[in-house]
């Protein structure tokens, strides 16, 4: 999808971008090196754009995903999905609050193969090596909350770019957390129904309070769903963007099926 786009170019946003495919501008190949576009450019913004167009070829060529994220606003970067899922981890974290004191209590890593669990006092120190195998992270609200709070809390920079589901699907007018995006695209948590952030910080003060692995369990279920359940977000969100595009066809994404939760939903530690 990548080589469909120019709206990361300068001077460029989705009505330029829009007209380019209309005039049969559909990929950087059919850009004229030579001639008039069917977009307003002067002769100064036209090398300007040109010249990133060139950069844009070589980031591509050598995978450089961090290239296009930074030009790409949060909305747009589902674009990146395609041509670099494969580098590619979901991730959610559970904290023990909001405040300045908060610690991170359970983190899930999903590639779309295998789910890491790294915990609060047992192997946080593994995930710090973990994430820095992928170029691209894909999260809801991350960028807001889980990466900033995680390079807090574990000192740790995590450079990688981002496909950020939280404005994508904003874009796509599904407004307000990631369970209430679920239920209206038909995802069900199953006995994980109803269960919150706020549920996940009292099963950790439990666990911690009493030892009793349960909750911990519980807990470890909850933030499992709310990860592998991002990759099928993440296809949804891009089918429904590629509908405004004129590569719907192209591009076909199934559904991934979703891997059993290993963990345990204990109902009785539920408050």
């Amino acid at each position: 999808m990548l080589t469909h786009t120019f709206r990361h170019l300068p001077f460029i946003g989705p009505a330029n971008e829009g007209r380019l495919w209309r005039h049969g501008i559909l990929s950087w190949a059919d850009w004229p090196l030579t001639g008039r576009l069917p977009i307003a450019l002067s002769g100064a913004h036209r090398l300007l754009t040109e010249e990133v167009l060139c950069r844009s070829r070589e980031a591509l060529a050598a995978a450089d995903v961090r290239f296009f994220a930074a030009l790409l606003k949060p909305s747009d970067c589902w674009r990146l999905f395609f041509d670099f899922r494969g580098q590619a981890a979901y991730l959610d974290i559970e904290t023990s609050g909001l405040d300045e004191s908060a610690e991170v209590t359970v983190i899930t890593l999903y590639d779309g193969l295998a789910a890491r669990r790294y915990v609060g006092g047992d192997n946080l120190d593994a995930f710090a090596s973990d994430i820095m195998r992928y170029a691209l992270l894909i999260s809801y609200g991350g960028r807001r909350f889980d990466i900033p709070f995680l390079e807090r809390a574990l000192g740790l920079r995590l450079p990688q770019a981002q496909i950020d589901l939280c404005p994508v699907l904003h874009s796509l007018g599904y407004r307000g957390g990631l369970k209430k995006t679920e239920r209206a695209l038909g995802i069900d948590r199953g006995p994980l129904r109803g269960v919150d952030g706020l549920t996940a910080v009292y099963l950790w003060r439990r666990y911690q309070e009493s030892g009793d692995r349960r909750f911990l369990e519980t807990l470890s279920a909850y933030n499992f769903a709310d990860t592998v359940n991002l990759e099928q977000l993440a296809c949804i969100a891009c089918e429904m963007k590629l509908t405004a595009t004129p590569f719907a066809e192209e591009f076909i994404l199934p559904l991934p099926s979703t891997p059993a939760n290993p963990y345990q939903v204990y109902r009785q530690c539920l408050p």
